[in-house]
């Protein structure tokens, strides 16, 4: 299919719910006030029917500031979700060697650990995201993997799987035109196209050279004047839901955001509540009320004030009987009530998006625990954990298959590509004096292998590593002597 035609609506009218949605996800992930009050200017009320805090538009007096304060709950989740997946990088396995040699070399000098972290906390908080494989000559020999956000693609999928994707962004500008530059990933090709339209109007198709960004683009284009061919069949870029199914799609392959129970309302009450404990610790602040007897005239036009380290003052012509004096003005502050309010709002939050709240800091935390003590603690976030793997898995190795098949096309000669295999790292670590214990009442149950104690101790050491530190351990522990019958010296 080739690029867009001239003048059409942008994004196309079949993704503007979708991409509304993920407007106001996005405006919720940045923790932006000004878009929270742009997103929120046609929708006014929450579904209990109160006002939004970040709907109202109110006119500030002169030299009053906003008192609306905003806490980033939904950046936090997002966080916790990337962290949950990928803060211990996967590993990544071919059986031919020069293979995993290079496998290695491309994702260590590629930062792909960093990528995947990423795109796992934009999945997190859009509903999904885009892994794509790229090259650039001028920057690395080698393909590159990087994502895109799922707001800034428009995809083909065909039986729920992904056949083509449109990537697009806008480029800068010095007028009312909009430029934007569309990227087309198809099965054996990349399409570049530039489209010089409006906010809504994709516009007219230009050259490439039209633009400063993208002219470099159209020396790489083959014949026909849009297309880089790729010279490998797989198409080089994958979609990663964040979660299905989506329920407010229901039957659609777009994942669901982490927000998506909704939350929106949640933390807008959040926000309305943290107001409101910020608004009584101001109004709290003492302040004294006193006479104009007390304050002193600093003459015609100069306005008057009152010394509040004044010692000592003349009695005044006042009744004694009569409130004349100086008053104190300190209101109380409701901690405990917004305390608690606050604390179950975040918690019911954490718990419609799928994680404990121990994973958030919040509970007991108190005393050394094992990472099984862990897991049993956090047993809603590791599940949570354990359904986003799965839609990683497949996806990934599909990636790394073709940048190495990319790499075999233009970098590295005679390489033999290989489906990856991905395993992801324990999120919790276990406790190295626990795993000491275990494995020392193992030894004296003769139930574990010195090779087997050296694997568990480290996971991420090839066979050959562990052979030789399973010869080091041996030999200094005098068991390395050879097998008498071995030698010949016993029948």
């Amino acid at each position: 299919m080739p690029l867009p035609a001239n003048g059409i609506p942008w994004p196309p009218p079949e993704l503007a719910q979708l991409q509304a949605e993920m407007r106001v996800d996005d405006a919720w992930y940045s923790g932006d006030r000004r878009r929270l009050s742009e997103v929120y200017r046609g929708q006014q009320n929450r579904e209990d029917g109160r006002r939004r805090l970040w709907a109202r538009h109110r006119q500030q007096q002169p030299g009053k500031r906003d008192g609306r304060l905003h806490i980033p709950l939904a950046g936090d989740i997002a966080t916790a979700s990337a962290d949950l997946l990928f803060s211990e990088p996967p590993t990544f396995t071919v059986t031919d060697a020069t293979t995993q040699a290079r496998l290695a070399a491309l994702t260590e000098s590629g930062g792909i650990a960093n990528t995947l972290l990423e795109a796992a906390e934009v999945a997190a908080a859009l509903g999904g995201v885009y892994l794509r494989v790229t090259w650039d000559t001028s920057l690395a020999p080698r393909p590159l993997l990087t994502t895109v956000h799922a707001d800034a693609a428009v995809p083909d999928f065909r039986w729920g799987q992904l056949t083509a994707v449109t990537f697009w962004h806008e480029l800068a500008s010095d007028s009312a035109t909009v430029w934007r530059h569309l990227e087309r990933h198809e099965p054996g090709s990349i399409l570049h196209g530039l489209y010089q339209g409006s906010p809504d109007r994709l516009g007219t198709r230009v050259p490439l050279t039209e633009h400063p960004e993208v002219a470099a683009l159209a020396d790489s284009l083959g014949p026909g004047g849009d297309a880089i061919e790729t010279g490998i069949p797989e198409l080089t870029a994958a979609y990663v839901p964040n979660i299905r199914p989506n329920r407010r799609h229901r039957g659609s392959p777009f994942g669901r955001s982490d927000y998506a129970a909704p939350l929106h309302d949640l933390m807008d009450a959040l926000d309305e509540t943290w107001s409101s404990w910020l608004r009584d610790i101001r109004l709290a602040r003492a302040r004294l009320l006193v006479p104009d007897g007390y304050l002193r005239d600093h003459g015609p036009g100069r306005g008057a004030s009152f010394d509040d380290d004044r010692e000592i003052w003349q009695t005044l012509n006042i009744p004694p009987t009569e409130a004349g004096g100086i008053t104190l003005s300190q209101f109380a502050i409701r901690v405990a009530e917004h305390q608690s309010t606050a604390d179950e709002i975040v918690q019911q939050a954490i718990r419609s998006a799928g994680y404990s709240a121990q994973t958030f800091g919040l509970g007991d935390q108190g005393g050394a625990v094992t990472a099984t003590e862990v897991k049993a603690r956090e047993r809603r976030s590791m599940t949570t954990r354990d359904k986003k793997s799965r839609y990683w898995v497949p996806e990934i190795a599909d990636m790394l298959l073709v940048m190495l098949r990319l790499d075999r096309a233009l970098f590295t000669p005679g390489l033999v590509p290989e489906r990856p295999r991905v395993t992801f790292g324990d999120s919790v670590s276990e406790d190295p004096a626990s795993t000491a214990q275990t494995l020392s009442l193992l030894q004296q149950a003769q139930a574990v292998s010195t090779d087997t104690k050296v694997r568990t101790l480290h996971p991420d050491w090839d066979d050959t590593a562990v052979r030789e530190e399973v010869d080091r351990i041996l030999t200094e522990t005098g068991q390395a002597a050879p097998d008498p019958m071995q030698l010949g010296v016993l029948p």
